[in-house]
């Protein structure tokens, strides 16, 4: 049995990740409507990441005989008012995540949750590297897309990301 107040933070996270998911495929719809498929895709791929987290942390709640209880998901309703504006809140939106899963790691150490705070090390560790991409992209558009030939080199290059599921053994 895992211990109830991180039951709760895991049947939580489940639902921020899903809400992940929602926002980033409203960023991927903006992306669409202004005709820059290299970024609707690159945020369509972390759309699909951010849904795959979510049931990673059911299957673990369901494989420690735990109950998953899901809530209502809130629909994104910022209105973006430039290209740059979603980098900006996906990198802001990913430290969100990393602190609320910082947050189920703690109350698994306070608890000796152990298993918990195993299965929670591949999250930190793809946290961190969300993180790093969402600044990536953020430097490369402060750095390219001033000019037009440089925003479409960028776009042809985020269109070449590719999904892949994630490897996480539970």
């Amino acid at each position: 049995m895992l211990n109830q107040e991180v039951v709760k933070l895991l049947n939580e996270q489940i639902n921020k990740e899903f809400y992940s998911a929602y926002l980033y495929m409203d960023m991927a719809n903006y992306y669409a409507d202004q005709s820059l498929s290299g970024f609707e895709n690159w945020f369509f791929v972390q759309m699909q990441e951010e849904r795959d987290h979510a049931m990673l942390f059911r299957q673990y709640l369901l494989n420690n005989s735990e109950t998953v209880l899901l809530a209502a998901i809130s629909a994104p309703d910022k209105k973006y008012e430039n290209f740059r504006e979603p980098l900006v809140l996906a990198l802001e939106h990913e430290e969100f995540v990393t602190a609320s899963i910082n947050t189920i790691y703690e109350a698994a150490y306070k608890n000796k949750d152990f298993r918990t705070m195993q299965f929670l090390d591949w999250f930190i560790k793809e946290q961190g590297e969300e993180e790093k991409n969402a600044d990536d992209n953020i430097k490369k558009y402060d750095l390219f897309a001033g000019d037009p030939k440089g925003l479409y080199m960028l776009d042809n290059e985020l269109k070449a990301r590719i999904y892949t599921a994630p490897s996480l053994v539970l």
